[in-house]
């Protein structure tokens, strides 16, 4: 009984926390809002890049939370009387209103072009059928009879046109991952030539077929056969404009996150700005460790203390001369900033010493908790099965061995807004499920992870804005700087071209590997 009070009451004292965390995290969404900018004289071009919706935002409200109110907000606000007891902006009905115009605007461009290709694909695919059958509704008793090698023609056709329905389907029937800020042009460019293609072979087929009402049908057949023919070779080259092409690496970008300064490097080949900034964004979400604006602030405060230098002030007044005392002032305030990296490298090592601390704090509680879950599981199989107990009854019994030092030192790492106890308690139990080790456990509260690791509400972002000089349909280039933003932070790019290497051949023949001993007298050989 008292191990249940005792569990009870650390999950309340978790819960308390993380309770309170998350409501500082909605009063500080709800209050702190700052208002776009809007720069007329800009000559970059941005264009925004929006996945699904319904997704939450990423970063960190916490941190928001901490900044303070605009001092004009009174100005700006219509408080809205009544029962209700929130207040709105005019800056955030236009920027609400603006939002809700993009999504509708590409809600709509996502449809029309799915509803384009689409019935340009079922046109593709009656068509060759169409050709066989008008001639028979319509002049079926002047047609000439169709003999072995037509009727072969049909079991051609209804296997060509098989094989044209599976590759379309594996090429273009796929799943959006994101809505790109302008068309695909390779993919438009093949829709026009499909368009243009059919529309000839249907006017060849009007008039030199239905209107003269052809006997032959046999070649009739084959020229549906030849029409499905070019569809499977223009199928072939949609493979090699769309998948193909970009294969091949000719580009080195570097991506380096504004806030910290985190960099990777990537391998692309011939792609579009848009579309190499979704490549990009993809494997941000797995190489890039997760965004922490926490940290940032307390580097910011600490850089602000130790520039924080001696005021000067001329207390004789203007007219009196105090250059003196004024140099002396500023040597001073010289030799205070000299000294501050002191203060701050003990701050750190301080800091440093205290997060060893708590992580071998933390490590030896989950190790011994381990301990005991296995003691249990040794024990337990030899009890009734009514009393057995399941992963996520084991996770919660061992918890609160471990909640106080995993508590501190997350706090200590500022990382307690990424892990919430529920998380905890599913990883925990997903560990017990598998046989895990301590160190495996702990391999996600220890290291920083990439973003993908955490909550999908804590990370992801539902808006990106591609900023670049060029035209995003345009090809990447050497020397192309583009920049993709969202709420937090920024991500620049810098594109550079992978250099031409010239490699040359030396033979070496294998019988000239020949060598002589030299004998010395001071040796011993």
């Amino acid at each position: 009984m008292s191990a249940a009070m005792d569990t009870e009451s650390t999950y309340s004292g978790y819960s308390h926390y993380s309770g309170h965390s998350k409501k500082a995290h909605r009063q500080g969404r709800d209050r702190h809002k700052s208002p776009r900018s809007k720069d007329g004289s800009r000559s970059e071009k941005s264009v925004t890049i929006q996945t699904p919706p319904a997704e939450p935002l990423l970063g960190n409200d916490a941190s928001r939370a901490e900044e303070g109110q605009d001092d004009n907000w009174g100005e700006t606000t219509t408080a809205i009387t009544g029962t209700s007891e929130h207040s709105i902006s005019q800056e955030d009905i236009a920027r609400i209103t603006k939002d809700l115009e993009d999504s509708v605007g590409l809600d709509c461009k996502r449809y029309l072009g799915l509803t384009v290709a689409a019935v340009l694909g079922l046109l593709v695919f009656l068509t060759p059928i169409a050709f066989i059958l008008l001639p028979q509704i319509l002049w079926r008793d002047d047609l000439e009879p169709c003999g072995t090698v037509c009727e072969g023609l049909f079991i051609s056709v209804a296997f060509k046109l098989l094989i044209l329905l599976i590759g379309t389907w594996a090429l273009f029937f796929r799943q959006p991952k994101a809505d790109l800020p302008r068309v695909f042009v390779f993919r438009a460019l093949l829709l026009v030539l499909i368009f243009l293609f059919v529309f000839s072979y249907w006017l060849f087929y009007g008039v030199r077929i239905l209107d003269s009402k052809d006997t032959n049908y046999q070649g009739i057949v084959q020229y549906a056969v030849s029409l499905v023919d070019a569809l499977l070779f223009i199928h072939y080259l949609a493979i090699v404009l769309l998948e193909l092409r970009q294969l091949q690496p000719m580009f080195a970008v570097k991506v380096v996150r504004s806030t910290d300064g985190e960099s990777r490097y990537y391998s692309l080949g011939h792609l579009s700005i848009q579309r190499a900034a979704l490549v990009i964004l993809e494997n941000y979400y797995r190489d890039f460790t997760v965004y922490n604006p926490a940290l940032l602030t307390a580097s910011k405060s600490r850089a602000a203390k130790h520039m924080a230098g001696l005021k000067v002030y001329n207390v004789d007044g203007p007219g009196n001369n105090a250059s003196g005392q004024s140099r002396a002032m500023i040597a001073a305030a010289a030799r205070r900033r000299d000294s501050s990296h002191n203060e701050l490298y003990y701050e750190e090592a301080d800091h440093e010493r205290r997060v060893r601390k708590r992580r071998a704090r933390l490590v030896v509680a989950v190790e011994e908790a381990f301990t005991h879950i296995k003691r249990l599981q040794a024990e337990e199989q030899q009890k009734a099965p009514g009393e057995m107990m399941d992963p996520r009854e084991a996770a919660q019994a061992i918890f609160p061995s471990m909640a106080r030092a995993l508590q501190k030192y997350l706090r200590t790492t500022r990382q307690q807004q990424y892990h919430s106890m529920e998380s905890i308690l599913q990883h925990l139990s997903f560990c017990i499920t598998n046989n895990m080790t301590p160190k495996a456990f702990l391999e996600r509260y220890l290291n920083p992870g990439p973003t993908l690791q955490y909550d999908r509400d804590r990370w992801f972002s539902k808006q990106w804005t591609l900023v670049s000089e060029e035209a995003v349909t345009s090809g990447l280039q050497d020397g192309v700087v583009f920049v993709l933003k969202c709420l937090d932070f920024s991500l620049v790019v810098n594109v550079k071209k992978i250099p031409f290497i010239k490699l040359s051949e030396e033979f070496i023949d294998p019988k000239s590997h020949k060598f002589v001993l030299r004998l010395q007298s001071e040796t011993s050989v």
